[in-house]
């Protein structure tokens, strides 16, 4: 349990810097190209693992699920996060998908038939709340378009970690998303090379250590010590640790992006830290 749990914690803390990261990579690249190019590089670096470690094909009541980690986590999510980032600010996107947890719990709960308990349910639904009000208290009541592309990206996400939790639970971690970028191979390549035309690139250092963070560890490295996490704890506990991902990306938007902490953020922190507390003891 302990080992599942740190390994889920662990999946959260990369996932954190995905955000800056990603804003990081549109300095040299567009919205499109970035998407295409960190699934592409992604997938070419999961399909040499798989080939050196002679894994045998999935079977095929697996590829259901592959699909559905491949078009949230590989394509719809990075897709519709990057575009939202281009209006939206890291901070303010980072809270919006606080809201992730939650849905993935309730998707994971209609997928397997498992049901935690009221006590989890309540803290999970309180930690949403609270990251739900913080964001409109940032927006000042006003969704933005930016938000219309955040409550996309995270209903597709969470439909692909629920899935992929699901496989873990008798494939390897990092079986399930290496499967996942090379089933997204044709759509991550038809994307980079019809964008590329369209959209120039600069290759600065920055670009550079964006894309590199987001190809190698945003969208294959990360998911390896997710997954498993969620294969040893379950789906819901596992999905609860992320509602302290928004808080851990404020910090990397303070550090290293020069954004401003907003005051609420070290309250709604307080709150967040013990709904998960309070979802890491309750039994399913």
């Amino acid at each position: 349990m302990r080992t599942g749990t740190l390994l889920a914690a662990l999946g959260v803390v990369a996932f954190s810097l995905s955000f800056p990261a990603t804003v990081w990579s549109l300095d040299g690249f567009g919205p499109w190209t970035s998407t295409g190019l960190r699934a592409l590089l992604a997938g070419l670096v999961a399909a040499i693992c798989l080939g050196a470690a002679r894994v045998p094909v999935p079977a095929r009541a697996d590829w259901p699920g592959l699909l559905t980690v491949a078009g949230g986590c590989v394509i719809g999510f990075p897709l519709l996060t990057t575009l939202a980032l281009q209006t939206s600010t890291t901070a303010h996107s980072a809270v919006v998908i606080g809201i992730l947890p939650l849905a993935t719990a309730v998707i994971s709960s209609l997928l397997t038939g498992r049901r935690p308990s009221r006590t989890f349910w309540t803290a999970a639904c309180l930690g949403a709340l609270a990251v739900g009000a913080f964001t409109l208290l940032q927006s000042h009541g006003r969704p933005t378009a930016g938000d219309a592309y955040l409550i996309g990206a995270l209903l597709l996400c969470a439909a692909g970690y629920a899935q992929g939790g699901r496989l873990a639970t008798h494939l390897p971690g990092w079986q399930v998303i290496a499967w996942g970028v090379v089933a997204a191979l044709p759509v991550s390549a038809a994307v980079t090379f019809l964008a590329l035309p369209h959209e120039p690139i600069h290759l600065t250092t920055k670009a550079l250590t964006g894309m590199t963070y987001i190809a190698l560890i945003s969208q294959f490295g990360a998911f390896v010590a997710w997954y498993r996490g969620m294969a040893l704890i379950g789906v819901p506990k596992a999905s609860q640790l992320q509602l302290a991902q928004p808080l851990i990306t404020l910090l990397w938007a303070v550090l290293l992006m020069n954004e401003h902490l907003p005051p609420l953020a070290i309250a709604t922190a307080l709150i967040v830290l013990t709904c998960i507390a309070t979802t890491q003891r309750t039994r399913a």
